[in-house]
């Protein structure tokens, strides 16, 4: 099972991820993206760790998420990643222009061919006004065309609003 979580700020789509992970009985596996750059990132981070069970496993991933979701991918296992927004966000900065490609290119030949369950999380910008900076727009197009691949190769997709998850492809959320 693939599942991609869109939403908001503050949408509720790591909390239904969380909820999804630990209901489906399996060992999980969070993949963490962030860098705790700053307080307020560091106290977002603070924030998720309390909330998840302890007996779930932890993994800070670089930009090599391919390789650590086939590293960790198992039948009886979950993983959860948790964003990737703040992954690809590292890629645009990324000093190689052509990392970016090559790791979303990664992403999507691995994840179909994974065992397991994966459940991955991620922000929808595009719902607003086009940044007027030009790193700001790439942002968003380029997550908005991940988000886009993701969806085709994924069995559930899910965008939370104000805590509600709305499925908009596959099987609802009981």
């Amino acid at each position: 099972m693939r599942e991609l979580i869109l939403g908001g700020t503050r949408s509720g789509k790591s909390a239904l991820a969380e909820e999804l992970a630990l209901a489906s009985g399996l060992a999980v596996t969070y993949l963490a993206t962030a860098e705790a750059g700053d307080a307020e990132m560091r106290e977002r981070i603070r924030h998720h760790r309390e909330r998840r069970p302890p007996q779930w496993g932890v993994a800070e991933v670089g930009c090599d998420l391919a390789g650590e979701l086939v590293k960790r991918a198992a039948v009886d296992h979950c993983l959860l990643v948790d964003c990737l927004t703040l992954w690809l966000t590292r890629l645009l900065i990324d000093p190689d222009p052509g990392r970016l490609a090559r790791e979303s290119e990664a992403l999507l030949r691995v994840l179909p061919g994974l065992p397991g369950r994966i459940i991955m999380v991620s922000n929808e910008t595009g719902l607003g006004v086009v940044p007027l900076g030009e790193i700001s727009r790439r942002f968003c197009d380029e997550s908005g065309r991940l988000h886009q691949q993701l969806a085709k190769v994924c069995d559930r997709v899910v965008l939370t609003v104000a805590g509600l998850p709305q499925v908009l492809k596959g099987e609802r959320i009981k």
